[in-house]
């Protein structure tokens, strides 16, 4: 009787040294994990209605160049429906990773890992960019719509004050996202390491049966 609890116990102590199962509201990951997968999923139905609204009704949506001030369409059909498809991708990533936190299914939140992982390196980019380019942030507001809300209070401001206020932005944002990531990751652990102490546990039972 006391085998297949200390068994169960050696193999989650190893586990409990690098990650904790508990995240923000002090719920454990496994929610966390299923609270971020339906905001995330609402939040790319939300973008797939839209999208489809704009398929359904261009007049509505379509904005020209003339409308822009610019020399191209903001957004054409082929973009649209590139831009629907990528939401319907969403909305399956993120349902699987919801229902593999509810089913504790490990394997089913690794794309919703890899997608954080990747959404990720692209603000880190856009984070050395704007470190190493700075007059890149000038050139894209002067691109923007003359009718573009605050544009001329934007450029007025000073271009270091700029740089560094875009920066501690993209940080703030870089933090948050490296926080759940790790949420999602420590539910991954911990679905894995309940599943591999379940294993053992009927594998030593079963041992002792015999």
């Amino acid at each position: 009787g006391a085998e297949p609890g200390g068994a169960a116990e050696m193999l989650s102590s190893p586990w409990a040294r690098f990650y904790s199962n508990s995240c923000c509201l002090c719920c454990h990951v496994r929610t966390g994990t299923i609270i971020l997968g339906v905001w995330y999923l609402i939040i790319n139905s939300v973008v797939l209605l839209i999208l489809l609204s704009a398929l359904t009704d261009p007049d509505q949506y379509h904005l020209t160049s003339a409308e822009l001030g610019g020399e191209f369409e903001f957004m054409d059909d082929a973009n649209m429906c590139i831009a629907t498809a990528i939401s319907l991708l969403m909305i399956l990533i993120c349902a699987m990773a919801t229902y593999g936190a509810y089913k504790q299914h490990a394997a089913w939140i690794i794309p919703f890992f890899c997608y954080q992982i990747f959404d990720f390196a692209l603000n880190t980019l856009v984070a050395i960019s704007v470190l190493v380019y700075p007059s890149t942030i000038q050139d894209y507001l002067r691109q923007l719509p003359a009718n573009f809300p605050y544009k001329e209070e934007i450029m007025s401001v000073n271009p270091t004050c700029l740089v560094v206020i875009i920066l501690l932005f993209i940080s703030i944002i870089l933090a948050f996202k490296g926080y759940l990531i790790s949420c999602v990751w420590n539910c991954y652990r911990y679905i894995n390491s309940r599943n591999n102490s379940d294993v053992l546990v009927y594998i030593t039972t079963n041992d002792t049966a015999v």
